[in-house]
């Protein structure tokens, strides 16, 4: 198939072209630096699949330039699907297909780096010791030992994760919607979203971005959190609003932050910005907080992750061209 594959960076061309290798350079893989959106979609030209990220747009009018350019298939190369038009696509008659896991230790041993580096001001220490300051003052950190994690979301990641901290001796809290015994099999305890809140030393959102899951950390979810409490999300930057945590830095309630997502990212991350001025102001504010620490969507970045992404992507595409059916098929049902 002739697949066009946009807002690629080095590593998407190398992972994808050594899984299309393995397939005998079955596709026809065209590289496109630009994003996908209504003024680049012609760029797909006469593709029968395009190849999507997750800051890529693919609404109705998107969607609609993409059907009558050809395309069948919308191969996403991520497991997140909020920027999809999943009724339009149906209604257009477009396949679309996702990669629904791949090496959740990456994500889980992120989320990881992210709480450890906080509770040690580990990013702090470094600049200090770079300029020649090796004071304690304002380092103290906290051991994880007998500390209670909630877990948003006992999928692959949130599982992944049970079973670091559980390691480190915490007490480990999950909610979801749908329950996976595997997590209290761990020694995960499930419980309420409203007791999970109430509870936890530290909080950490592994679930998707649904119509109910966005800003479910809200003004109303952080009131019920602890002093002092430390949020992570390396899930979606939507399940946070952003307003609502900067408020809560304020006061003091939310001790420390660590962020890979940020629900305005698309116009942030992914890009070297370093000669330009950030222009949102949210996104700025937080930078000025001393007990915040973001990286850029960087937590499905391993090599073993990537490889995944690769072959999953290649593989959808393979069997869509086989079958007219994707190996991992997106349904409208998924979006609730």
């Amino acid at each position: 198939m002739k697949v066009a594959v946009f807002n690629t960076k080095p590593y998407d061309r190398q992972f994808l072209t050594a899984a299309n290798t393995k397939d005998g350079d079955r596709h026809e893989l065209r590289f496109l630096e630009p994003r996908l959106g209504l003024d680049t979609a012609q760029l797909s030209g006469n593709a029968d699949a395009i190849c999507a990220f997750v800051n890529d747009g693919l609404d109705r009018s998107i969607l609609e330039r993409l059907k009558d350019n050809g395309v069948r298939l919308v191969a996403l190369r991520c497991a997140g699907f909020n920027n999809v038009d999943l009724l339009a696509a149906r209604d257009l008659e477009i396949t679309v297909a996702r990669v629904p896991a791949y090496s959740p230790s990456a994500v889980a041993e992120h989320t990881v780096a992210l709480i450890l580096s906080l509770n040690r001001r580990i990013h702090r220490a470094h600049a200090r010791v770079r300029e020649g300051n090796f004071a304690l003052d304002g380092l103290l950190g906290f051991d994880l030992r007998g500390r209670s994690i909630g877990i948003v979301g006992t999928g692959n990641i949130g599982l992944c994760l049970a079973g670091i901290m559980t390691g480190f001796g915490c007490r480990v809290l999950g909610f979801d919607p749908r329950p996976n015994p595997a997590f209290e099999a761990l020694g995960g305890r499930l419980v309420g979203l409203e007791e999970l809140l109430s509870e936890s030393d530290i909080v950490s959102l592994h679930c998707p971005l649904t119509p109910d899951t966005r800003h479910m950390i809200d003004e109303t979810s952080i009131a019920k959190m602890k002093p002092g409490v430390m949020l992570i999300n390396t899930g979606r930057g939507a399940l946070i609003d952003t307003r609502a945590v900067i408020q809560g830095l304020k006061n003091k309630k939310i001790g420390f932050l660590g962020l890979d997502v940020y629900e305005e990212e698309s116009d942030l991350f992914f890009e070297n910005l370093s000669g330009q001025i950030i222009q949102d102001d949210d996104f700025a504010r937080l930078l000025t907080f001393p007990n915040v620490l973001i990286t850029g969507h960087q937590a499905f970045f391993t090599q073993e992750a990537l490889m995944e992404i690769a072959d999953t992507t290649i593989r959808n595409i393979s069997q869509f061209e086989l079958t007219g059916q994707a190996a991992h098929p997106i349904s409208l049902e998924l979006r609730v």
